[in-house]
């Protein structure tokens, strides 16, 4: 078994704060989740996570006006320049303190970031090769607290820059000689957003009390005037001081540069100030008027005012409120267009488009297990409100909710591979729950365990249920025989996790002691074990006092799943680490790393000595609580912090894992959402069975000459895809049956696995079911013999035969739709048609009449 699996996807992920981005084409939305970025192509419904991250959560980010490029900047200020062409990290910077907005300039030459009371301007990447990807151009000071938005003018000759001090600034991104600053006042509260007009330097500037100021300039964008060089302008100020003597000291330049410690320009520096700025001689400097001021809130209401949008083009403001009001308003007339508030929630994703596409809210407290039933159609959910749901796929509805005959919280869940018999087990009462699908009556209330039942599971391919407890106990119980105890294995520590292979033949335990064990269920004998608490590599909490090589004593792993062949096994637990083992040989075959955003509490091992005090760490001094900037201390046994807060740090840890069905990729669910890895085929060179003869060239040569059978041979030994799907790709259909009833049983295997593999993502849908159908009826006898191994293979083959079944209904049931439509328009046109000849008919009879009756009265009076 290959072990390159590599970070797929992220679904359901966690948005903690920093703006959203539009592509350049305007169908897809780019938005930060956690530390990484995700991708939703709003036009193909699918959603994707870019495989790079931060060290912490982004903060913001800036897409480039071509799309190509993307700054992401997470809270301490580190920077990283992404492509988004080839999804990797192009260059790494460090803005040394925390940066509030990031935004392009339209025309892509420029961007400027924010952080504390200063603008920063920086040549664009990639229009010249340099060392340094971020070279600063200029710097500008006027706020006089810390700077919250930015836009440019569509010409990118200014932008505006909104702060905590209520102004708005507005600076030259050239040298112009009448606007190199310019504040605007009217809000009491802090700056939300600050907007130009299209192709004007006419602005709106909203704030956090719900205020909207309509800014109108005395200049247009072409009545900017380029001003004079700094160093002939210091000129220009020294000849002028020296005309007139007895002047007083002079004030401070608009404008300066900065100097290296090598003598070389860093970048210029401009000062603004509420005062005027200095006039050039014949040139009348840029001035605002406010042309009028609205407000969001009725009078008595308060409604913080958190976010706000506008679209140029056509004048629509959108602004969203801490109760999750959004309103539309369209500018500058200040109409309200509608009004809405949106609650998103999570449960089901579709792993090929990213997308949820149902969600079920029927739970009324924490939801801690799902299953699906072996149809697919059928998922099944436990909670803690003491209710075990069913949901139908078809019509996304509650069919079957069943209860207990005493409130119980429901810890764990298993559904047997018929679909018919529902168990959940109990973390008060220790006892496990038995129902009916069909009928949703409780069948039996198994009792036994001396302790809250951790988990459950069935076996595939017999009627017997295995539940683990923390009583140091694993039950095994017959579903057939009055659901009785089959056996009993005895523990070292507490269960925590138990799972049955995918033939049957073996169960998988995870106690507390950090160990798993593999035990036989025939005989109730132990096959072998595994001590992984090494392994876990636990992290120290910011508020833990005591080091993370002795809390790693108490954690342990809570999830297993054996892969697809059975050869390996998945294991997580309280880590960032997703272990990897090898069941016949016990030994760790590969570790992910499945988060490295710093903003998640027990990351590092040991703790930031200049967060360290003589009175220990700062995370334990309990400073600011209450004023919205302090960090609360958790109470004992806490995990997830206050909720409530935006600034709490949640604990990293795996609370579950599983394999796909064609063992493929594997999903972990954690505290950063659920992450999906899988095989990345394209990035793996594996030949089989290679010598000296078997090149690209030879292989073409096959072909040309015809030998199907060979060719495909050769490119398999050789195992690069694109080979594989040029050779077959070539091969006539006609001889499909020929070539398929002379290859080696070998070969065959590879074949339909890449058949099965290609068809999901290949437009040539009859050309690979021919050869799926071929495969499977020449040499179907020989891969039942071995449907171990062939299991997941045929198992894919019909993910991807229903994947494009379903495309396909989509869209035959959308012809239909039109053509019944255009029959129905084209029948409705044809009776007006008949109509209008009708009354035309009518209409030229009494013409005609008309005619007749004016020629006999010219002849009678003539």
């Amino acid at each position: 078994m290959k072990f390159a699996y590599k970070f797929s996807n992220l679904l359901g992920a966690f948005y903690r704060h920093g703006n959203l981005c539009f592509s350049k084409d305007g169908n897809s939305v780019i938005s930060p989740v956690g530390n990484r970025i995700s991708v939703f192509d709003l036009k193909n419904n699918k959603s994707e996570t870019l495989p790079v991250s931060t060290t912490k959560n982004i903060s913001c980010l800036g897409i480039s006006p071509d799309g190509n490029l993307a700054i992401l900047i997470d809270e301490d200020g580190a920077a990283v320049l992404v492509s988004l062409v080839t999804r990797a990290v192009l260059h790494h910077h460090h803005f040394h303190s925390p940066v509030h907005s990031v935004s392009f300039s339209p025309d892509g030459k420029k961007f400027v970031i924010t952080k504390e009371n200063v603008a920063l301007m920086y040549h664009a990447p990639g229009r010249n090769r340099e060392f340094n990807a971020f070279a600063l151009d200029k710097s500008y000071y006027g706020p006089f607290d810390e700077t919250t938005c930015i836009d440019w003018t569509d010409d990118s000759k200014c932008f505006a820059v909104g702060s905590k001090d209520m102004t708005t600034w507005i600076f030259g991104a050239e040298r112009w000689a009448n606007l190199i600053y310019y504040s605007l006042g009217g809000h009491k509260d802090i700056i939300v957003g600050c907007f130009f007009e299209k192709d004007s330097l006419d602005m709106y500037t909203v704030s956090q009390e719900g205020t909207l100021c309509v800014w109108e300039s005395d200049t247009e964008l072409e009545g900017l005037r380029n001003g004079p060089k700094y160093s002939e302008r210091k000129k220009m100020e020294e000849e002028k001081k020296k005309r007139e003597e007895g002047e007083g000291n002079k004030d401070d330049d608009d404008v300066e540069e900065i100097i290296g410690e090598d003598g070389e320009t860093r970048g210029d520096v401009i000062k603004g100030s509420t005062d005027t700025p200095k006039q050039v001689e014949g040139i009348k400097n840029v001035r605002y008027s406010q042309r009028s001021k609205h407000y969001f809130n009725k009078a008595g209401d308060f409604n913080k005012l958190t976010a706000a949008a506008f679209h140029k083009k056509t004048h629509i403001l959108v602004t969203g409120f801490a109760s999750g009001a959004f309103h539309l308003h369209e500018l500058p007339e200040f109409d309200l267009i509608h009004s809405l508030s949106l609650l998103p929630l999570g449960f089901l994703w579709n792993t090929n488009s990213g997308l949820c596409f149902v969600t079920f809210t029927e739970h009324s407290s924490s939801v801690t297990n799902v299953a699906f039933t072996s149809s697919g159609f059928v998922v099944v959910s436990a909670s803690l409100d003491g209710t075990v749901r069913a949901f139908d796929l078809h019509r996304y509805r509650n069919f079957r909710t069943m209860t207990s005959p005493r409130p119980a919280q429901f810890s764990s869940l298993a559904v047997d591979s018929s679909g018919e018999l529902v168990c959940a087990g109990s973390q008060d009462s220790f006892e496990i729950f038995l129902w009916s699908m069909q009928t949703g009556r409780l069948l039996e209330v198994l009792s036994g365990h001396e302790g809250p039942v951790s988990n459950l599971c069935f076996s595939p391919v017999q009627s017997v249920l295995a539940s683990v407890s923390w009583d140091k106990t694993v039950r095994l119980w017959d579903m057939l025989d009055s659901w009785e105890t089959k056996e009993t294995l005895r523990l070292t520590s507490d269960g925590l996790a138990v799972t049955y292979r995918p033939d049957g033949q073996e169960l998988a335990v995870a106690s507390l002691d950090g160990e798993i064990t593999f035990w036989n269920p025939q005989t109730g004998g132990q096959a072998g074990s595994i001590a992984g608490r090494h392994d876990l590599q636990m992290g120290r909490k910011e508020t833990e006092k005591i080091t993370a090589k002795q809390s790693a004593k108490g954690k342990s792993f809570t999830s297993l799943c054996y892969s697809a062949d059975g050869e390996s096994i998945l294991a997580g637990g309280q880590s960032k680490f997703v272990c990897i083992y090898n069941i016949k040989e016990h030994v760790l075959m590969k570790k992910f790393e499945i988060s490295c955003n710093l903003s998640l509490d027990a990351m590092e091992e040991f703790l930031d000595r200049r967060k360290m005090t003589e009175f220990g760490s700062l995370s334990l001094v309990d400073e600011g609580t209450g004023d919205g900037d302090g960090v609360e201390l958790s109470l004992p046994g806490v995990k997830r912090g206050d909720m409530s807060s935006r600034r709490f740090k949640p604990e990293i840890r795996v609370s579950s894992l599983c394999f796909s069905p064609t063992g493929r990729s594997w999903a972990a669910a954690s505290t950063e959402g659920l992450l999906i890895y899988s095989l990345d085929a394209s990035l793996v060179f594996d030949p089989y069975d290679l010598d000296m003869d078997v090149t690209p060239a030879s292989i073409r040569q096959q072909v040309k000459k015809k030998e199907w059978a060979s060719a495909i041979l050769l490119s398999f030994r050789l195992n690069e895809m694109p080979l594989i799907r040029e050779v077959l790709e070539a091969v006539p259909y006609d001889q499909i049956t020929v070539v398929c009833s002379s290859l080696p049983d070998v070969y065959v295997d590879k074949l339909l696995n890449f058949v099965a593999s290609t068809l999901e993502k290949s437009n040539h849908l009859q050309f690979y079911l021919s050869w799926a159908q071929c495969l499977l009826t020449l040499h179907g006898q020989k891969l039942k013999n071995r449907s171990g191994a062939v299991l997941p293979t045929v198992q894919q083959l019909l993910k991807s035969i229903q994947r494009h079944s379903d495309d396909l209904s989509k869209l035959c049931d959308w012809n239909i739709y039109n053509i019944r439509y255009a029959a129905a328009l084209s029948k409705q046109r044809g009776m007006k048609r008949t109509a209008a000849e009708s009354l035309s008919d009518e209409e030229e009879e009494e013409e005609e009449v008309a005619m007749d009756s004016g020629v006999r009265k010219f002849f009678s009076s003539a």
